[in-house]
């Protein structure tokens, strides 16, 4: 039985280990266009119906400290730049930053959802960590050094 365990714990360390090191990019790289379609699409929505989405901002999104129209125009730019940041991975971690500040106007201003919480985690570890090994900044960083 012990052979077996060292044999297994052998096969977990020099084989699966580093396997799943060499794609690690993978979860990360799907997370970053995840929520990048969600702003993304909320953005194209915007665009739309214009009238529509000045409207909303004056009448039922109410964004403290700023006219609807500055409202509307600012959400709707960081909706349709930012997720480009995040999905190449260029200059993600301000993309991440931006969207991160637009969860919390929209969770603590407008709606609270459960499911702002799941973005504010993804957005705060592209943030921290970076957007890995498959982006624009990556290869930037590797090329020109940090």
């Amino acid at each position: 039985m012990t052979s077996l365990i060292r044999k297994a714990t052998t096969l977990i360390a020099h084989r699966l280990l580093p396997l799943l090191d060499k794609i690690s990019f993978l979860p990360v790289l799907g997370m970053r266009l995840w929520i990048a379609d969600v702003f993304w699409k909320s953005g194209l929505n915007k665009l739309n119906d214009w009238e529509g989405t000045v409207a909303l901002f004056a009448d039922e999104y109410q964004v403290p400290l700023i006219s609807p129209e500055l409202a509307a125009y600012s959400g709707t730019a960081v909706e349709l730049i930012a997720p480009v940041l995040v999905a190449l991975g260029l200059g993600a971690r301000f993309g991440a930053l931006a969207l991160l500040f637009m969860t919390a106007v929209i969770e603590f201003t407008y709606l609270s959802f459960p499911i702002h919480l799941v973005w504010a985690l993804m957005l705060t570890l592209i943030l921290t960590q970076g957007a890995g090994k498959l982006s624009v900044d990556y290869l930037i960083r590797k090329k020109f050094g940090n």
